[in-house]
């Protein structure tokens, strides 16, 4: 772990590297603190003469003056370099932080959707949000202070070990017991702050799942037992966040105590050297003021290995996803600028999610560039699927699909979906503008292009009657729309976007017949000269299609033009009289 997080170190390095000087800097000051003190105690009030020759003629006055004048600069200077210091390191880890959530977003799109599907969405918004903070906390908050007290004490340790070698090991004796206090402490608090950020990620989940299904609750009056959920999972995580709290404070006071006991042994032993006369009133008063300070790193760098456990656990939860392979590996090939011609061949292919239960069983089918091809079947027997292997969302685990005579894995994905259009179930709108969600698969399209793709969707009108227009933002979820205006936005955006390969996954399923009607005028001038993929029930898209693919368990049970499965009384025409008939 520590080389990918020095990995997002090394664009910092410069700024770390003066960070560091600062540091260095800090810890100079914070040695020279006690002096003024010591020698207005020792020069001014007990009269002794100071040692440096240039002062030999200075009256007390005189030093009394200069000694306030050098102990303001000193706690001014030290202000200055720690608001300094703070500004960098507070700056670099929030770089770090902005990049380390950068790489966990963009692997997470690229991932597939069979790791979303098995993935909970709360405990992956838990992660970007919250987790990506641990390297700010691992690197600013776990280095820095560590390098920052080991600094101080090694000056400290010079200057205490001069005025008093003994009482100076005496002072660091108690460092075998911190140190044995940290190895007992350390697991615990690493596994409470694991527990922890896993409860607190159960929050996340069942925050988004309600939020999602908002309609559904209320409907369904599962208000009260949406929020039972919501308490448990808060209580379990407050339960865990408090008993983290408890252990890190039981840590803090036992290293306090420790720290308290070398103390008073110090205390002890100096207060009788000063009444031997080996140590002066400023010299002791110099020396405990040091104890302080030399406790304070000490207590700095037990409390920040508490802190790096705590952080390591966020940083190990996002290089757990970071670490995920992308089962989808991107090919090298692009298409002609041209496009795709549109042939598409699927060859043997199989599927399955889940091992011993397969989806799709050895489907074979040519499709000619420009031919519409219909998908029916009952509901789950992979009509989805078999088009979803089209733009790679899956991988078949057996088998091939080519388009153009090329395995689609060869392709650059990217290439290879600025192929394709979709019209998915459900209708997906984004909390944007009603041009920015036509627009969603050409920004650059022209105002003239987003409206004659809506007016082919029969959606222009229903825009035009919202309060701004193409301007109009469009709620969470799509909210301040209705179902068909989602979809035929949905369809507008597959109409603008172009492309050779069009996939319609039923795309008349939430309008009225009348409806219906005008938006199939439309997709069916967007049908022509392309390869299409219709997932429908309605009598009327079947009927247009020019091969009808009947899927049963998985499997191609038959295929032919419409009229060909009517007249040959299997399957298909046993769905039609049952689905269909009514339409007839």
């Amino acid at each position: 772990m520590r080389r990918e997080i020095l990995r997002y170190l090394w664009p910092y390095r410069i700024p770390f590297t003066m960070a560091l000087f600062q540091v260095i800097l800090i810890s100079a000051f914070e040695i020279l603190k006690p002096w003024p003190l010591k020698v207005v105690i020792d020069n001014v009030l007990s009269g002794k003469p100071l040692a440096w020759s240039f002062a030999a003629t200075f009256d007390n006055e005189t030093i009394l003056v200069l000694s306030c004048i050098g102990l303001v600069l000193i706690y001014l200077l030290l202000g200055g370099l720690s608001i300094l210091n703070n500004y960098t390191t507070i700056r670099i880890g929030q770089r770090m932080v902005n990049d380390f959530r950068s790489d966990l977003y963009s692997h997470l799109q690229r991932l597939s959707l069979a790791f979303h599907s098995r993935s909970r969405v709360g405990d992956l918004l838990y992660r970007i949000t919250s987790d990506t903070y641990s390297i700010q906390a691992i690197t600013m908050n776990g280095v820095f202070p560590v390098v920052t007290a080991t600094a101080f004490l090694v000056m400290m340790f010079l200057v205490m070990i001069r005025l008093d070698w003994l009482l100076t090991l005496l002072a660091l004796a108690i460092c075998p017991a911190l140190v044995i206090t940290i190895s007992l402490m350390s697991r615990k608090i690493t596994e409470a702050a694991t527990y922890f950020r896993e409860r607190e990620s159960e929050v996340f989940s069942v925050v988004q799942r309600a939020m999602s299904a908002i309609r559904i609750i209320q409907a369904f009056t599962k208000e009260e037992e949406e929020h039972r959920k919501f308490m448990r999972a808060s209580v379990a995580s407050l339960g865990a966040s408090l008993r983290l709290f408890t252990l890190e404070n039981f840590y803090s006071g036992v290293v306090n105590g420790v720290m308290a006991l070398g103390t008073a042994l110090v205390l002890y032993i100096g207060a009788r050297h000063v009444l031997s006369g080996s140590l002066s009133v400023g010299e002791i008063v110099v020396f405990t003021a040091y104890l302080a300070s030399l406790y304070a790193p000490i207590n700095t760098l037990s409390q920040t290995w508490g802190v790096i456990q705590t952080a390591k656990v966020g940083v190990r939860r996002v290089f757990e996803i970071l670490d995920v392979e992308r089962d989808l590996k991107d090919g090298s090939r692009v298409f002609p600028e041209k496009g795709a011609r549109g042939e598409i061949l699927v060859e043997g292919v199989s599927f399955r999610y889940v091992a011993d239960q397969p989806v799709l069983k050895n489907i074979s089918v040519r499709i000619e560039p420009g031919q519409k091809v219909a998908i029916v079947g009952p509901t789950g027997v992979g009509k989805s699927t078999l088009v979803s292997l089209v733009p790679r969302f899956y991988d078949p685990v057996e088998g091939r699909v080519l388009i153009d005579g090329i395995d689609v894995r060869e392709y650059q994905l990217k290439s290879l979906r600025n192929q394709i259009s979709m019209v998915l179930q459900p209708p997906l709108v984004f909390p944007v503008s009603v041009r920015e969600n036509i627009a969603y698969g050409r920004p650059e399209a022209s105002e003239d292009e987003i409206v004659s793709a809506a007016r082919l969707a029969r959606i222009h009108d229903s825009i035009m009657k919202l309060s701004k227009g193409y301007d109009t933002l469009i709620g969470e979820q799509g909210a301040t729309l209705s179902e068909g205006e989602r979809q035929r936005i949905t369809i507008a955006r597959a109409i603008l976007r172009d492309s050779p390969i069009l996939i319609l996954d039923e795309p008349t399923s939430s309008v009225d017949a009348e409806t219906e009607a005008a938006i199939m005028e439309g997709l069916n001038r967007l049908m022509v000269g392309r390869t299409t993929f219709i997932i429908a029930h309605r009598l009327s898209t079947v009927r247009a299609a020019d091969k009808i693919l009947v899927l049963r368990s998985g499997e191609i049970v038959e295929q032919g033009s419409f009229n060909e499965l009517v007249r040959a009384n299997g399957f298909f025409a046993s769905l039609y009289r049952t689905q269909f008939g009514l339409e007839e």
